[in-house]
């Protein structure tokens, strides 16, 4: 069962009856103060887990002096904190994934626009808000991976190849409450337009091996399981599972590899998302908020997220971690990820039309 919320008549957001119970349970425990603002300190509300944060606010404090207060939780558990706290809100800076998030923050009103030419330089144009109300600090592919003993790379050509019915039963992708996949429909519908997504998202939906479940890194071990050749997932998982510790991760991983779509001088490239950032709107040590935003752009920042977290830099002088370079250079999709945001509430329509649970 799902259910359906209209937010703001803006953001269309859809979430099953677990997701919901989990969301009000977060916002429940999250329902403690934070902490009495005060001078050098900024307050952090960040979707991050702790270890993959924490070490580099850490880094930030030892070089400017400015202590970080942080909470950590489920990314809209604190957007709709956010929202409930009001101008009552101690939080100064959200840490979120996705631009589809980061835009909700902004058309609820939640954040505020930021003047720094330090961000400006650091970031590329499609990769934060044309009103200078979010940042995006890493960025993440969402390619096709493919086992490596069934399917030959050169089998493989689009996204739009997936529709076709010669995959009919190969293909693991995850559900569609999710907003990764959300936010894929939504740069398919800001560059090709409703209709042809709404067709390819029918034809994606007819080659599922299964129904939807689980999340990025279980679509991958189920191909490694033999349940699908074909997978979607984003980037920073499978190098999660390549690097971590698991060693049931990092053999399914093995079985697998990244096929790059949507390359050549007609193709739009692969599609990205990014981890971002923005200043809430009642920030009130905003200047301090802003200092940190700047700080993790720097070459420092950019470089430990590249190592530690298997996300590609912003800052295109800063190189991709020893691992993401092994998997080859790819065109990325260069749509203003703004566009992600706009079109949210009609990429989720559009997969109930077709089905995608």
């Amino acid at each position: 069962m799902s259910i359906h919320f209209i937010i703001d008549n803006s953001y269309y957001l859809r979430i099953n009856m677990d997701m919901l119970k989990k969301l009000l349970l977060a916002t429940t425990l999250l329902a403690a103060p934070l902490v009495a603002v005060a001078e050098g300190e900024v307050n952090v509300y960040s979707s991050r887990q702790e270890q993959l944060i924490k070490p580099i606010l850490d880094q930030f404090t030892a070089a400017s002096g400015i202590k970080v207060n942080l909470v950590t939780g489920k990314d809209d558990a604190l957007i709709e904190r956010l929202k409930l706290e009001g101008d009552n809100t101690p939080a100064d800076l959200l840490l979120t994934a996705d631009a589809g998030r980061l835009f909700r923050t902004k058309d609820l009103g939640l954040s505020q626009a930021i003047e720094s030419e330090t961000l400006k330089a650091a970031i590329p144009e499609n990769l934060r808000d044309p009103d200078n109300q979010w940042f995006g600090l890493t960025y993440r592919a969402r390619p096709i991976f493919y086992v490596k003993e069934k399917i030959k790379p050169e089998e493989l050509s689009t996204y739009a190849d997936l529709a076709d019915p010669k995959w009919k039963g190969k293909i693991c992708v995850r559900s569609s409450d999710n907003i990764y996949n959300q936010s894929m429909l939504a740069s398919m519908i800001a560059s090709q337009g409703a209709e042809a997504t709404t067709q390819w998202a029918d034809g994606l939906v007819k080659n599922l091996a299964r129904p939807p479940e689980g999340g990025d890194r279980d679509q991958l071990k189920a191909a490694a399981a033999g349940i699908c050749d074909l997978a979607l997932a984003n980037t920073y998982y499978y190098g999660q599972m390549l690097a971590g510790d698991g060693a049931e991760d990092k053999a399914a991983a093995e079985k697998v590899a990244i096929f790059w779509p949507d390359q050549g001088e007609q193709g739009r490239g692969t599609h990205i998302n990014i981890s971002g950032a923005s200043v809430t709107k009642v920030a009130k040590n905003k200047d301090n908020a802003v200092k940190l935003l700047e700080y993790l752009v720097s070459d420092e920042a950019q470089a430990w997220y590249a190592e530690h977290n298997q996300e590609y830099p912003v800052k295109t002088s800063v190189p991709a971690s020893s691992l993401l370079k092994t998997w080859g250079d790819f065109k990325a999709d260069s749509i203003n990820l703004s566009e992600l945001g706009k079109h949210n509430a009609e990429a989720v329509k559009i997969m109930d039309t077709v089905g995608w649970k």
